[in-house]
């Protein structure tokens, strides 16, 4: 059915639209939604096609979510503005705060929505940026920074943060909404536990600075929250001395008994001040994938592979234990004897042992080049169906016979690493909101897959009968960077926690506006 306007009423609403646009500084933007048209911030909200499409896709190129707009802010208070416009609307909008958008599963989207694009801070002197305080022990650094850029900054001062991820092109933001872990988790604890104090922005669009002492409740429900509670705009980061090279160790088992048992004794000295401790450890698989490197590191020389691919074809799975010792000049002559006193009387495969030593930036950023490779050859875009798990120590074996044995090897359709090492759970603060399993020990594994576009499903479908394989042998099973459908798997995953989690929802983000791509608290 057709509707009639009067002409002059046409014009006259056109031209008061046109006249406002001009006002506050928009060009082009017929397709802005009026009611955003009154907001101070109206002109750094974007429907272009380019901002939409970006903002509606993540690494994990599965999910696809379009927003209303894109939100490009120069600071915390632009995104104040927005979630207060939001949380006093008849009808709110949801909200999502997106970094590098390194989510597998669409958790950083916000359909029908705005999405928060974090980095356009970082081109603004209004952002948190990143400040080194002068005593050195700590940094003020933005949500949307890298942490390649707080790497580079702190080296600059001959310091650095001690906890990273493997891949450091993520935002601080981003990790700290879900845990970040890596190989020096063990003995430092994930990001979530070395952060002094936030800056937060609440689904209610106040402003607070939380710490451990001040606003606690919500500084222990933002770490690890998967950004149900607030955006982070600043953390401030304990710093310590940065050593100046690493030696790099491989080692080779095709004993599970005795690779797990070797991972366990040496994450057991975990002293931060502890010089005979590790400062990194991890653990991965090795399968009949042609080379023995991957795209996260070139590793093992060349005249060793042939003997690494015959022991592969021999066994089907070897495990690799990966350490690392950092050094500089006052430790440099005492490194070896150390680390070779730590691996002795190890039960790897004989000769079977392999070592570098590389500048300790060099080391942090090894996934770099692998990355730079893949875009080479345009298989850096591609979807990835990643399944990253926390498994019970009392349950490591059933895990490795039930699913790496069992579900991996008989598919043999897994392209890209797996990876599988220890934690010591007395690193982990349980005021928080991650989840992680009951035990003094746990293992996280990491099954990182690349596919094309036509086959990913394959991938899916193998980790739902890994996650049907845990859950029928009773595996205390816990996904790291969750992905749920349902509210009842929510509430299964967070188990005693669900309770405070849902207690928290209420007080910070009352009408469910952030984050609404986790589906946690909103179906869409």
């Amino acid at each position: 059915m057709a509707v009639d306007f009067p002409i002059t009423t046409y014009f006259t609403a056109n031209f008061i639209i046109g006249r406002l646009m001009s006002i506050i500084g928009i060009s082009k933007a017929w397709n802005i939604s009026p009611k955003f048209l009154t907001l101070e911030i109206a002109g750094k909200l974007s429907v272009n096609p380019s901002a939409i499409e970006s903002a509606s896709q993540d690494f994990g190129h599965i999910v696809k979510a379009i927003p209303e707009a894109v939100l490009h802010p120069s600071s915390a208070e632009d995104i104040a503005t927005l979630v207060k416009f939001s949380y006093n609307s008849s009808v709110p909008f949801s909200i999502a705060a997106k970094g590098h958008g390194h989510s597998v599963r669409g958790q950083a989207m916000a359909n029908n929505g705005v999405v928060v694009d974090m980095t356009s801070m970082k081109n603004h002197r209004n952002g948190s940026g990143i400040r080194i305080s002068s005593d050195g022990c700590c940094a003020d650094v933005g949500g949307e920074q890298l942490w390649i850029d707080v790497l580079n900054a702190t080296l600059e001062r001959g310091l650095a943060p001690v906890s990273w991820t493997d891949y450091l092109y993520l935002t601080v933001g981003g990790t700290l909404s879900n845990a970040g872990i890596s190989g020096q988790t063990f003995r430092y604890g994930p990001q979530i536990s070395n952060v002094y104090e936030m800056d937060v922005i609440t689904g209610k669009a106040d402003f607070h600075t939380c710490s451990p002492k001040k606003n606690s409740e919500l500084f222990h429900a933002v770490l690890g929250g998967l950004g149900q509670f607030g955006i982070i705009t600043r953390a401030r980061i304990p710093l310590e001395p940065a050593p100046k090279r690493v030696k790099w160790v491989r080692m080779l088992y095709n004993d599970f008994s005795a690779f797990t048992r070797d991972q366990e004794l040496l994450i057991s000295i975990n002293g931060r001040k502890d010089k005979n401790a590790l400062d990194y450890l991890e653990g991965s698989l090795m399968m009949d994938q042609g080379s023995p490197d991957n795209w996260r590191s070139s590793f093992f020389p060349p005249a060793d592979h042939p003997k690494i691919m015959s022991l592969i074809t021999e066994h089907r799975i070897i495990y690799c234990l990966e350490v690392v010792k950092h050094y500089d000049d006052q430790t440099k002559s005492t490194v070896d004897m150390e680390l070779q006193q730590l691996l002795k009387g190890l039960s790897y495969m004989p000769g079977l042992m392999f070592e570098k030593d590389v500048l300790y930036a060099e080391f942090l950023n090894r996934v770099r080049s692998g990355e730079l490779k893949l875009k080479s050859q345009g298989l850096w875009d591609v979807p990835h169906p990643w399944l990253n798990l926390f498994i019970p120590k009392s349950q490591i074996a059933d895990f490795n016979d039930g699913v790496f044995k069992g579900i991996v090897l008989e598919r043999n359709i897994t392209t890209g690493p797996v990876l599988l090492y220890p934690m010591n759970r007395k690193k982990w603060d349980d005021r928080m909101s991650a989840v992680i399993p009951d035990e003094d020990i746990f293992y996280t594994v990491g099954i990182l897959h690349s596919s094309g576009f036509n086959d990913w499903e394959a991938f899916d479908d193998q980790n739902k009968e890994i996650m049907h394989f845990c859950g029928k042998a009773g595996i205390g099973v816990k996904q790291y960077l969750p992905h749920y459908t349902a509210k009842e798997e929510w509430i299964q995953h967070f188990g005693s926690k669900w309770k405070t989690f849902q207690q928290r929802k209420h007080q910070f983000d009352p009408k469910m506006i952030l984050s609404p791509g986790q589906r946690i608290f909103n179906n869409n």
